[in-house]
């Protein structure tokens, strides 16, 4: 007996070890995500707590994490065992923000000035219900099958599709919602939202304000070599600055996220690495940055605040739009944008009709050719801070198709040459779980010449 128990004390301390060497560093982040993945969820989009945690928080480790909202408060309280507890409070017009124990609540905020698009059309040029359509060359049923083989069926869990649109010619042709969401649910775009960002920078272009071929107005690199990136390297992703992003371990870009006060710093305080326009590194860190930029632009906050409304999102009518701040003040530009899924096929539409939206130039034609022409040595796979197509990643697919794509697969794809655009978001991706290349194919398919 006394054999067993000096072995069960050995396991438990091996065990405790363990614990202590791979998970606990990671608590922190782990109650971090959770914290504001409840309070967005919840108060953005009116989720209940066991919705939240059944399927935006049952990610590997995140599911230890224990929960709890206060409606007065609008807060959201995270921790795992007992420990590292993160709190998210929310704020009406900003979303929710992850906080630290030396954040002030009580400190007076600035809010965006919205202006709600009212223009008595319908969807996707208005907020009015779509008019009914049938295009000739449209085979409905295939559609239809296309449409519905990306949803689980019979309670299944392996697709997890929360919704796909499908606009054709201007007209929504399909449109179908998981369990629990509908046209009116707000869902987050995760890295969808660096395309955003992009857009902010089309406008300044447009405007003839800023200079995207001249170095980076980053006054902290004047010193040393990264005083030669340009806002185009940055926006390419091809700095050559230092980044990890890796979403299954701590990095980079989990730290930035779930930890960092200012998240536009970390990308800024980070040491080059290579060359500008040499290589292509993919970097939530670098669009986080941009977004800071953006605003060094403006004499004050409030300026900074309505333009990313006034010059697109509300521009288009996205009203459903939240684009989340940091805790200095910063939009998270990298991946906290919520709108719902008609809003997102909206964005799309902007770009498949050049930058021009029911006959108002708000990007030039040539920002739209930027954007889509491949970095250097990104191998025809991204853009000016969307993914392209042009290098065969979906083989079935026209390789004139680009796109927004944010974590777990969340998708805004336009192609050009089909007058197409198909959103899907859902909280899965990948060959083995949600097989992009099949469904757009299928969708594709469905519509004739």
């Amino acid at each position: 007996m006394k054999k067993f128990l000096k072995v069960l004390l050995l396991v438990v301390v091996l065990a405790f070890l363990y614990f202590g060497f791979t998970t606990y560093p990671k608590l922190d982040l782990i109650s971090g995500f959770s914290a504001k993945s409840v309070a967005s969820g919840h108060f953005i989009d009116n989720r209940p707590l066991d919705l939240i945690q059944k399927t935006d928080n049952d990610i590997n480790l995140v599911d230890l994490a224990k929960n709890s909202i206060d409606d007065a408060g609008k807060f959201a309280v995270s921790n795992v065992y007992g420990l590292k507890e993160r709190k998210a409070i929310y704020r009406e017009g900003l979303g929710a923000v992850l906080i630290n124990d030396d954040f002030d609540v009580s400190k007076p905020y600035l809010l965006p000035k919205r202006t709600k698009l009212e223009n008595n059309l319908a969807f996707p040029y208005g907020n009015n219900e779509p008019k009914d359509s049938a295009f000739a060359n449209v085979d409905y049923t295939k559609l239809k099958s296309a449409v519905e083989n990306a949803f689980d069926k019979n309670g299944g869990r392996a697709k997890r599709t929360r919704a796909v649109i499908v606009l054709y010619k201007d007209h929504l042709i399909a449109e179908k919602y998981d369990t629990g969401f509908n046209k009116d649910s707000k869902i987050l775009g995760w890295s969808m939202t660096k395309s955003i960002t992009s857009s902010a920078f089309g406008v300044l272009a447009k405007q003839g304000k800023i200079d995207i071929y001249k170095p980076a107005p980053v006054k902290e690199w004047q010193n040393d070599e990264r005083k030669n990136i340009t806002l185009n390297d940055l926006l390419h992703m091809n700095s050559g600055l230092e980044w990890e992003e890796n979403y299954s371990t701590i990095c980079d870009a989990t730290k930035m996220l779930f930890q960092a006060e200012d998240m536009g710093k970390v990308q800024l305080d980070k040491p080059a690495q290579f060359k500008p326009n040499t290589h292509w590194n993919y970097s939530s860190g670098t669009t986080n940055l941009l977004s800071l930029i953006l605003r060094r632009q403006f004499k004050t906050q409030q300026e900074y605040l309505d333009f990313w409304y006034s010059a697109v999102i509300d521009k288009i009518g996205m009203n459903s739009m939240i684009v989340e701040q940091d805790m200095s003040g910063t939009f998270v530009g990298s991946s906290y944008g919520w709108a719902t899924p008609r809003d997102w096929s909206k964005f799309g539409l902007l770009y498949l009709h050049k930058g021009n939206w029911n006959g108002e130039q708000i990007l030039d034609e040539s920002w739209v050719k930027y954007t889509t022409t491949p970095t250097n040595t990104s191998d025809g796979k991204y853009g000016a801070q969307f993914w392209l197509n042009a290098g065969g990643k979906f083989p079935d697919v026209p390789r004139d198709m680009f796109y927004c794509s944010g974590y777990q697969g969340q998708m805004v794809a336009i192609i050009p040459s089909k007058d197409m655009v198909i959103v899907r978001m859902g909280v899965r991706e990948g060959d083995k779980s949600f097989d992009f290349n099949g469904f757009l194919k299928e969708v594709i398919a469905s519509v004739g010449k």
